[in-house]
């Protein structure tokens, strides 16, 4: 991704990946096309997302080929109804159309490395919420002692896809908003290569991270509930809100917020007055467990043929098999990844 040619390449390929798959999410005979017998492509053919778009369809297969240089708000509009897009999927065509284009140079994009002191002030005065600032490639940048408390990593992709598995009660969910935030930012970062690096290193040691980055999937939740299995605090039910920071571009506020009165509540309290010693403590044991998890998780994932229910999961419904089996897999071999 670094090489700002490569970057062209890649992104072009990317745009041509990510048209394909949304029309082949689309089912013809609910925009009233034709579906009989003789359809051989899965959702919609590239002449049938033209004329919805009101392009010629050599326009849109040189747009699919990534071949066009400054495509108009309209086409963008076109397009972007034809597919059905959300804001988030019209933004990151809009990314991948910039970059691919070449008409202007590929400039890597840096987010700040460490917080203001206004904000880390602010932070470290919401003493009992929890709340961690994360980059574009989901590192973690900063946040006060109840966040550390919370989630003591580094690096949260490798953390939920690498780490110990039972951390994440939830663990479909969170896979998926973590892949889509790594796809959408390479799309606004083309020339990251450290982003790339990670892509890379993931999809080659966690089959499930592979098979999510195909889909080219962009949406994520800004709010909901995590569920997840604290060493130090047991169960916990986390209420959350992500924004991202205006004032720096590039940082993304992650916070939690149990329910008043409630055992996770009562529970993430008594995690906090712990103090920061036995933080750090976990923060170390989680890494050395991310390598020698890290090891197994490709195996427990190759069972995932055995596997076929549906998981809803909203906008991202589809086979747990295409999904996640970590989550599945791990209740059989727990026994075997416990940490010494």
């Amino acid at each position: 991704m670094g090489d700002p040619q490569h970057a062209r390449a890649e992104m072009r390929r990317s745009i041509g990946e990510f048209l394909t798959t949304r029309r082949a999410r689309l089912q013809p005979g609910r925009l009233g096309l034709g579906a009989g017998p003789n359809r051989r492509v899965k959702g919609l053919r590239r002449e049938e997302v033209a004329a919805l778009a009101g392009i010629s369809v050599e326009y849109y297969v040189r747009l699919e080929r990534g071949r066009v240089h400054g495509a108009s708000d309209a086409v963008l509009e076109g397009v972007s109804r034809a597919l059905q897009f959300g804001d988030a999927e019209r933004e990151h065509l809009s990314a991948l159309l910039d970059a691919g284009s070449g008409t202007r140079p590929c400039r890597l994009i840096t987010a700040p490395a460490t917080l203001r002191p206004t904000l880390q002030r602010i932070l470290d005065s919401m003493s009992t919420t929890p709340a961690l600032v994360l980059n574009g490639r989901l590192r973690v940048v900063g946040g006060n002692a109840a966040g550390r408390a919370l989630l003591p990593v580094d690096d949260l992709a490798r953390h939920v896809f690498l780490g110990p598995p039972g951390f994440w009660r939830d663990w479909d969910d969170i896979a998926i908003d973590v892949v889509n935030r790594l796809r959408a930012e390479s799309g606004r970062n083309p020339c990251d290569r450290v982003l790339g690096d990670l892509v890379q290193e993931l999809s080659s040691r966690s089959p499930a991270f592979a098979r999510n980055w195909a889909r080219h999937d962009v949406h994520v939740r800004t709010h909901g509930v995590h569920h997840v299995r604290h060493p130090l605090a047991g169960d916990l039910d986390l209420p959350y809100e992500i924004t991202p920071l205006a004032s720096d571009p590039g940082l993304t506020l992650v916070m939690f917020s149990p329910e008043p009165g409630s055992a996770s509540e009562e529970a993430l309290h008594r995690l906090v007055s712990r103090g920061p010693d036995e933080g750090e403590l976990l923060r170390g044991q989680l890494a050395g467990a991310e390598g020698r998890a890290g090891a197994q998780i490709g195996a427990l994932e190759r069972d995932r043929g055995r596997f076929g229910a549906v998981v809803d999961h909203g906008d991202d419904a589809c086979a747990a098999g295409d999904l996640d089996t970590r989550g599945q897999v791990e209740a059989r071999h727990a026994r075997g990844l416990e940490q010494p």
